[in-house]
């Protein structure tokens, strides 16, 4: 005899809607599509740091599939970019960002990238966004790489400034001290 279902299971099986814009709009997903497309990330994630990409990027594209997130997005778009499919990274980034505009990666991401194609003014405003993403790890990533472009762009007091953001947010850093060391030195 089938057990009655319970308050909690008709809750978790409510469908959530997918409001991912290259699948045309809402489209539903049980709690359990969501768990197996949560634990696809992971198993890519593995696979991308083991230098494993076609597999990364198959898991990430099934995750996408069965439920769309701005985190499988932005690390499709991280795998694509070790392979040199910058325009392709970037893509997948602004997906990310439709569908999750507080979370900060891919703005950082976006920023990289464009610091890759030495497109430095652009990606000022990316990474910009990205410090003032309320959900982002490593928070200190887009004042490394501000600092980075503006150093190279010859700003060394607006570069020094946000080095010091970056040693604000991640003291552990052995090479932050070091760097504003030098910045500081070329300044005087």
């Amino acid at each position: 005899m089938a057990e009655k279902e319970t308050k909690k299971d008709k809750e978790q099986n409510k469908l959530q809607p997918k409001s991912d814009p290259s699948f045309g709009g809402n489209v539903p997903a049980t709690w359990k599509e969501q768990e197996r497309a949560m634990e696809l990330i992971k198993e890519a994630m593995d696979h991308q740091l083991a230098g494993e990409l076609d597999k990364a990027i198959r898991l990430y594209k099934e995750s996408i599939a069965l439920y769309p997130t701005a985190d499988a997005h932005t690390y499709l778009g991280w795998t694509y970019s070790f392979q040199g499919r910058i325009d392709e990274a970037i893509a997948q980034c602004e997906i990310a960002i439709r569908l999750d505009p507080e979370f900060g990666n891919p703005y950082n991401d976006i920023g990289v990238y464009l610091m890759q194609q030495q497109k430095l003014d652009e990606a000022i405003q990316w990474l910009e966004k990205a410090k003032q993403a309320r959900r982002y790890e490593p928070r200190h990533f887009p004042y490394l790489n501000l600092g980075r472009v503006y150093a190279a762009k010859g700003m060394l007091q607006k570069a020094l400034e946000e080095f010091r953001g970056a040693v604000k947010l991640n003291p552990d850093d052995p090479d932050l001290p070091r760097i504003i060391e030098e910045l500081e030195n070329k300044l005087q």
